[in-house]
């Protein structure tokens, strides 16, 4: 019987288990250092991953038995597709499948922040009262600015038209039709930072985004706005960010994805009272997680049958 290697953030495992029946053998957990990865791939054939693991060229290479990589979610930036394509692995993804649930949960991480729901839940827990708390901000009527159109963006922008927001999007790989059915007004990076008064981030991390929200891109957002980052930590520098809400240049952010994850204990973000961090969970509800399981499993038997993949959920074709 084949071997699997899976991430213990693949969750939930039972039904990762029923998917994959007594087809493979599944070992379950691996640290996500390169070299513990490695080890861990020894005699595997299928790895099931999250984005937690660096899964590198050297990683790649050193994986002699490995015949496809199933990767949960959109993002493949931790996945090397070039040595995995030269090698003859396929790599399996399952792109749309958890749109919707990062896209609410990118609203609702606006919403926390603006109306203070955390600062507020902790004014309880300490004895105090409403007279006690600062005013929030509403949502209702303002610009919202999103930033990647694709999957999540879109529909990031379809939830915000609900709260009757002005929606902006940012997107180079996107036409104005694009847009159409959102209502929101496609236009470019700086435009959308200066008008604002929610940014969110949806882009992809690529060579081309990463770094993308910057000092400077920092500097054009209003005092009263808010970031909210739910796409990949990269794409927005820390370290810009900190010294962003150090100086009171924006009113608050909310972030479920970080430069080094998990995010350390001592990491400035959690000296912020206008700052609400959550572990990269934007993604993981019941129903999208079972749904991404089913089609991952699905596409990675198929690819070892040889017997057409899908496009959709074909990252690199497996060369059997």
């Amino acid at each position: 019987m084949r071997r699997a290697l899976v991430d213990q953030d693949l969750q939930p495992e039972a039904a990762l288990r029923e998917k994959v029946g007594d087809r493979l053998q599944l070992n379950v957990g691996v640290d996500p250092a390169e070299e513990a990865v490695i080890d861990a791939l020894d005699d595997v054939s299928v790895l099931f991953t999250t984005s937690r693991l660096p899964i590198s060229k050297r990683v790649i290479e050193a994986a002699d038995e490995l015949k496809v990589i199933g990767k949960i979610g959109t993002g493949l930036d931790n996945v090397d597709l070039n040595a995995a394509s030269e090698l003859g692995i396929g790599v399996a993804y399952t792109p749309g499948l958890n749109a919707a649930a990062v896209a609410e949960y990118t609203v609702g991480l606006a919403l926390a922040v603006s109306r203070d729901i955390l600062r507020n839940d902790q004014l309880l827990e300490a004895g105090g009262w409403r007279n006690e708390a600062e005013l929030s901000t509403s949502v209702h009527g303002k610009t919202v600015g999103v930033v990647g159109f694709g999957d999540i963006g879109s529909r990031v922008a379809a939830f915000f038209s609900g709260l009757t927001t002005n929606v902006l999007a940012y997107d180079p790989y996107v036409f104005n039709e694009d847009t159409d059915i959102t209502g929101a007004e496609l236009t470019d990076l700086d435009d959308l930072l200066e008008r604002s008064d929610i940014v969110t981030i949806n882009a992809e991390l690529t060579d081309q985004t990463e770094g993308l929200i910057g000092a400077s891109e920092l500097t054009r957002m209003q005092e009263s706005a808010i970031l909210i980052n739910t796409a990949r930590g990269p794409v927005v520098s820390e370290s810009a960010l900190i010294d962003a809400l150090a100086a009171d240049e924006i009113a608050g952010v909310g972030l479920d994805v970080f430069e080094t994850e998990p995010l350390p204990r001592d990491s400035p973000f959690h000296e912020f009272d206008n700052v609400i961090a959550t572990p990269h969970v934007a993604a993981t509800t019941t129903e999208s997680r079972t749904q991404s399981i089913d089609a991952l499993v699905k596409t990675v038997y198929k690819m070892l049958d040889g017997d057409g993949a899908p496009d959709r959920y074909t990252a690199v074709a497996f060369d059997s």
